[in-house]
C-alpha cells in the first residue's frame, strides 16, 4: 500500500533524481529520455504545480510503508487538448513491486474525488505499462505509429 505525499520544496531533490536517472526515464526515450531539473528551477516549478495549481494540477510523491519516496503521480488540465492528462513514474529501483498499480489507483481516486470525469495518457507502444492501464479499465482511445492514447472514465 502506498501513500501520496505533497512534497515540500526541499524534497524536490527526489524529482531531480528521478528525471536524471536513465533507467527510470527509459519510458521517455520517445520524448528525449532524461530531463534536466536544476535547483534554480525548483521555486518556479513548485509555485506552479503545488502552490498555485488552480485545481487544474495535482502532483504528489508516492511513499512506501517505510516512508521511502518510490515515485510520483500527477495530473494536469491541458487546455490545448481540453482534457486531463495523468502521469505516473516509479523510480527504477522500486519497479516490479506493485507500486505502479497502487500509485495509479490512488491517482485515479484523487482525480475522481476532485470531480474529474475522464483522464487520458499517451504511452509509447513499447512501454510495458500499457498492460497495467488496460487492467485498470483504461481503453485505447486511438493509436499512432509510436504511441497509444488511453482514456478512462471515472
Amino acid at each position: 500500500m502506498v501513500k501520496l505525499y505533497k512534497p515540500k520544496i526541499n524534497d524536490l531533490w527526489f524529482k531531480e533524481l528521478m528525471l536524471s536517472d536513465e533507467e527510470t526515464m527509459s519510458y521517455n526515450l520517445m520524448w528525449g529520455g532524461t530531463i534536466p531539473f536544476p535547483k534554480e528551477e525548483w521555486e518556479d516549478w513548485y509555485d506552479y504545480w503545488i502552490v498555485n495549481h488552480d485545481n487544474k494540477r495535482f502532483y504528489r510523491y508516492v511513499v512506501d510503508e517505510d516512508d521511502n519516496y518510490v515515485g510520483k503521480v500527477a495530473y494536469h488540465y491541458d487546455a490545448n487538448e481540453d482534457k486531463y492528462l495523468i502521469d505516473v513514474i516509479i523510480y527504477s529501483k522500486y519497479r516490479h513491486k506493485g507500486y505502479g498499480e497502487d500509485s495509479l489507483k490512488s491517482l485515479l481516486d484523487v482525480a475522481r474525488n476532485n470531480g474529474i470525469k475522464i483522464v487520458y495518457d499517451n504511452i509509447a507502444k513499447d512501454n510495458k505499462a500499457i498492460s497495467l492501464f488496460l487492467k485498470l479499465g483504461f481503453i485505447i482511445d486511438y493509436e499512432e505509429d509510436k504511441f497509444i492514447y488511453l482514456k478512462k472514465e471515472l
